[in-house]
């Protein structure tokens, strides 16, 4: 089962290595019921979103 209750860690402007370890420990007590199915669904769902907004910003970038 995948926590999404647990509210996103607040990163610092400069993203320091206190930064890492905030999002390494979010990432873990969110994921840390989940099956490797459910891990695997997330990574590729949110790997997915990551390229539209990329290709989206691509295209509004684009002459």
């Amino acid at each position: 089962m995948i926590h999404y209750d647990i509210p996103e860690p607040v990163l610092s402007p400069n993203f320091t290595m206190d930064d890492i370890r905030k999002i390494r420990r979010w990432d873990y007590e969110r994921l840390k019921d989940a099956t490797r199915e459910e891990r695997l669904d997330l990574i590729h769902r949110e790997a997915a979103e990551a390229w539209a907004q990329f290709d989206a910003y691509h295209a509004q970038a684009a002459p």
